[in-house]
């Protein structure tokens, strides 16, 4: 949900420095720009984090027990992904900082379009561009967060759709997800021996409900 802005800095000219001083200043700002990337996608996990919690309240409420399953299944997930990136940021010996906003959760048909919105933003927008920024800038590190995170984005957007599509037949009883501890990767089922993003073994997956 979800992180719109990324910042730019700013920059004057600046006289011609030794080639040795030009690169370290320029791996300086690459890092910062990474590290800029990693605050924004902290910031906005945290907040899909405290939206998905209060929609599968909400989910409860309205009788959408199973839907109220699968938000907090992401929920989970988009935890991981904060303690994700927050271990990488502060490897660039910074602090994760997010603010996270005031949810109002609207009906459960309303807060599943908003939640294929943000997963489909961050699918399609802000993961690809964030990791394409940190291989370009040589850290392995937060590509492997980013590239993480957009693989389990891809499949929440997936299966908040297929809920969606299927509303009025998600009534009854909680179900089951599995989620990776890894990588957050969400499944319904927790088929095969590991997990198809990250190969922890299936065995290590969190059963939310």
């Amino acid at each position: 949900m979800k992180r719109q802005s990324k910042p730019r800095s700013s920059s004057k000219p600046a006289a011609v420095a030794p080639a040795s001083t030009a690169a370290a200043t320029a791996a300086a700002v690459a890092e910062g720009m990474t590290l800029t990337n990693l605050q924004t996608a902290y910031n906005g996990e945290s907040n899909a984090n405290a939206h998905y919690l209060a929609f599968a309240r909400q989910a409860d409420e309205e009788g959408y027990a199973p839907v109220a399953s699968l938000f907090r299944a992401a929920a989970r997930a988009e935890a991981i992904h904060v303690n994700n990136h927050a271990e990488i940021i502060r490897g660039l010996g910074a602090e994760p900082s997010a603010t996270v906003e005031p949810v109002i959760a609207n009906s459960t048909k309303d807060n599943l379009e908003a939640a294929i919105k943000g997963e489909t933003y961050e699918r399609d927008s802000m993961y690809p561009m964030f990791l394409h920024q940190a291989r370009a800038e040589g850290n392995q590190s937060a590509a492997r967060t980013f590239h993480l995170a957009l693989k389990a984005e891809t499949e929440h957007a997936a299966l908040f759709t297929q809920a969606l599509n299927e509303l009025e037949r998600l009534r009854g009883e909680a179900v089951v997800y599995y989620v990776c501890p890894v990588c957050g990767f969400t499944a319904a089922k927790a088929d095969g021996d590991r997990c198809p993003v990250c190969s922890t073994p299936t065995e290590r997956f969190e059963k939310v409900s």
